[in-house]
């Protein structure tokens, strides 16, 4: 049940979302992957909408370059796990959530431990072989999986629920090649914050989400665009889990 504090606190959103649907906030369970620009874009806009349990988990420290972007790490924070960083801004944001950090690297070995009981998993990783990991994981258990990327003034979203809509595996059968990529602080802004709003969507069951189309955000251009994506019959990860 929602609390007095808790109704005071999310007056305004409530107004959209309804009681019910910040009950829903409050009872679910969100993985954040990665707690650099879109991750603690997308964990500071959960964690002010009231989701009350945020796994966030990153391996990195925080260093000079990070600071364009990664909005929860400040000056002070240079040589802090993002992790530590994070909790610390979120829980003073909110203490009426809980913060769950998690030091560490998404691995094949550690993938069911890190998105077991969990209502949704939300992409804020920069690398495709970590994201294959998450896609798998979210197919395999039948977690919703939004994923999001950003290049420069580039963004896209997608949201995935497995056994429903295309894979990632299906949109991207082979990673990039890995290069420094530039990034845009304000591009994290944008495609962070879509996220965010698709798992608030997901979570209260408003709207209709990304599932089978990709948004694409051209943030030169200030334009934006959505196409419908299709699944691979052929593809490695859901073809195999076809009744997920």
């Amino acid at each position: 049940m929602i609390t007095e504090d808790e109704r005071k606190r999310y007056v305004r959103q409530s107004l959209t979302l309804g009681e019910a649907g910040q009950e829903r906030l409050k009872s679910a369970r969100v993985l954040v992957a990665g707690a650099g620009g879109l991750g603690t874009v997308i964990s500071l806009y959960l964690a002010a909408a009231g989701v009350g349990h945020l796994r966030i988990v990153d391996c990195d420290v925080v260093e000079p370059s990070n600071l364009n972007r990664q909005i929860l790490h400040w000056n002070d924070d240079i040589g802090r796990q993002k992790t530590a960083s994070v909790e610390e801004k979120l829980a003073a944001l909110n203490p009426l959530i809980c913060i769950e950090p998690i030091h560490g690297r998404i691995a094949e070995e550690n993938i069911d431990e890190m998105t077991r009981g969990c209502d949704l998993i939300v992409d804020a990783m920069d690398n495709f072989p970590t994201r294959y990991l998450l896609n798998r994981a979210a197919v395999q258990g039948g977690i919703p999986f939004i994923h999001g990327a950003v290049r420069g003034f580039f963004g896209q979203v997608t949201t995935i629920l497995p056994g429903k809509t295309p894979c990632l595996r299906c949109l991207f059968h082979a990673p990039p090649p890995q290069a420094p990529c530039p990034i845009l602080g304000a591009t994290c802004g944008v495609i962070g914050s879509i996220e965010a709003t698709e798992a608030i969507k997901l979570i209260t069951g408003q709207g209709a989400p990304l599932a089978g189309r990709l948004f694409i955000w051209d943030g030169l251009a200030l334009s934006a665009d959505t196409v419908a994506v299709a699944r691979d019959p052929a593809c490695p990860v859901c073809r195999v889990h076809e009744g997920a």
